[in-house]
């Protein structure tokens, strides 16, 4: 069994933390609740920090001429500056983070869809776009995992953001001892994840890993690490998936029946179709693991890339998944 880690999360402090909304109410989010016994959080309130109040007028993104500007419409306080400042030295004197989960739609802290709009008096928006503080934290972490949490309602992403935040939580901590033996066990850890996610990350990741050159374990991992946040940037495809479902399968291949072979393939047919979630075929490997005490599989982090006890079938419906 793998050594559990915490990952850091940078979180709007709106999401249960606090009563800091603008019309100063707090907004109790489920996921963020259920992570909670397993990561650390960093709340934060971009607007109340460059010192607007609560309860306090909406601010919203005016866009002219290419520039994006933070206003308060009711006073017509402009914020910009404020709110550019306060982001850049809040990020820059961050701790080593994992993630990101940030209030949708908030003209700070939205990530994708936060309506721009072409004047404070205008009623109809003129497009979607990040919020400032959102914008920021793309430009300076966008290779970590920073979701909002409108998003994390659907599976694929909500599954994604929990296989990055942990997988980045793991190499953090072997990062931090710093040895190329714990490089090493890291890539040997992740190798079929990897290989779902992206096959050509994962033969460069190898190479890097095994330092023929013996170069500084500082520069290898710094190497590394950049190819992980490549490997890792997209949801992998579902027929990835399935192609390490079946490598997995041949560890067992000789020593099963017919019959639980039959089911397995049909299981993956299942898979394919959208009918079953992945968990479904993995559980299946995870007892054959069990059951033939496969010791490379077992540590395989590919089983069970994050605490079991934060998977869920729940799912917003929306379509984004990857093919």
């Amino acid at each position: 069994m793998l050594t559990p880690v915490h990952p850091q999360v940078v979180v709007s402090k709106c999401l249960g933390f606090a009563a800091c909304r603008y019309n100063g109410q707090v907004i109790p989010d489920p996921f963020v609740e259920q992570l909670r016994p397993f990561v650390d959080f960093l709340p934060v309130c971009p607007e109340v920090e460059i010192g607007l109040g609560v309860p306090r007028p909406p601010i919203r993104v005016i866009q002219r001429d290419g520039e994006r500007r933070l206003v308060q419409p009711e006073t017509g306080r402009d914020v910009t500056e404020a709110m550019q400042s306060f982001s850049a030295s809040f990020l820059a004197g961050l701790p080593a983070v994992d993630g990101f989960i940030l209030k949708n739609r908030s003209p700070s802290c939205g990530i994708k869809d936060v309506k721009l709009y072409a004047d404070t008096a205008s009623e109809s928006p003129v497009g979607k776009g990040p919020g400032l503080f959102g914008q920021a934290v793309l430009e300076h972490f966008g290779h970590l995992a920073v979701e909002d949490e409108g998003r994390l309602t659907n599976l694929v992403l909500r599954d994604h953001f929990l296989t990055k935040l942990f997988t980045l939580a793991r190499f953090r901590r072997a990062k931090a001892a710093g040895t190329m033996d714990e490089l090493v066990r890291f890539h040997t850890e992740h190798k079929l994840l990897l290989m779902a996610y992206n096959q050509s990350r994962l033969q460069a990741m190898g190479r890097v890993a095994a330092n023929p050159a013996r170069r500084p374990a500082a520069e290898v991992f710094t190497d590394y690490e950049r190819l992980l946040w490549e490997a890792l940037a997209r949801p992998p495809r579902r027929t990835a998936g399935i192609n390490v479902l079946m490598h997995a399968m041949g560890y067992f291949s000789a020593r099963l029946t017919p019959a639980e072979k039959a089911l397995f393939l049909d299981t993956l047919e299942r898979y394919r179709a959208r009918r079953v979630p992945l968990s479904t075929p993995v559980y299946i490997l995870r007892s054959w693991i069990a059951r033939f005490e496969e010791p490379y599989l077992a540590r395989q982090v590919f089983f069970e890339p994050y605490p079991i006890a934060l998977a869920s079938p729940a799912d917003s419906g929306k379509d984004r998944e990857v093919e």
